[in-house]
């Protein structure tokens, strides 16, 4: 028999995602410091935070398969996170026009009775399209994607902002890259479909 599971997070994006899946599950808050550590590489920083997202949970549910995931967004080898304000959305946005940015979202899935750990990193690149001082403020007013790496909903109209995408599963610009997921899921004995 397989271990309930939990989700080591807030996010309404990742429940929704998790939810395609048809499985039970609960979710709980992770609460770590997300700083990344001097010269962490964008991949090593992800993965890092969504396997210790996962071990903080597992603390409240040691009887549970632990789903951790972080991302980031890279643009220029920066670093970029979830803008928070306005102001930081309209700049970030500012600063993707014409461009590649690169999001990875790091995957851990912990069973909290044995300490076993799968993680993976997911990359998926998004090509902006050029886009107007006007354009960006008036998605961001209306989308509010502050709480959103990259400042964007791809789910909902920052899919206007594109050009085009590249990746094996447009969920990791979500934030859970269900692919991976399910392979990781299987390795701990859960059969999907």
């Amino acid at each position: 028999m397989s271990l309930p599971l939990c989700l080591a997070s807030s996010s309404p994006y990742r429940r929704q995602l998790l939810e395609r899946l048809g499985l039970p599950f609960t979710s709980a808050r992770p609460d770590i410091d997300e700083t990344a550590l001097e010269g962490e590489l964008p991949q090593a920083l992800v993965e890092r935070l969504a396997i210790q997202k996962a071990r903080q949970v597992a603390e409240a549910y040691p009887d549970h398969l632990i789903i951790g995931s972080d991302q980031v967004a890279v643009s220029e080898g920066i670093i970029l996170g979830k803008p928070h304000t306005v102001e930081r959305a309209i700049e970030q946005l500012a600063s993707f026009s014409g461009k590649r940015v690169t999001f990875y979202t790091g995957l851990a899935v912990l069973n909290g009775k044995t300490g076993h750990c799968y993680s993976c990193v997911e990359p998926f690149i998004v090509h902006f399209r050029t886009l107007s001082t006007r354009q960006i403020e008036r998605y961001v007013k209306a989308e509010m994607p502050l709480d959103c790496a990259g400042s964007f909903k791809s789910e909902g109209l920052g899919i206007t902002l594109f050009e085009r995408l590249e990746g094996n599963d447009p969920n990791a610009l979500v934030g859970l890259p269900l692919i991976q997921l399910v392979n990781l899921l299987q390795r701990h004995g859960i059969e999907l479909p």
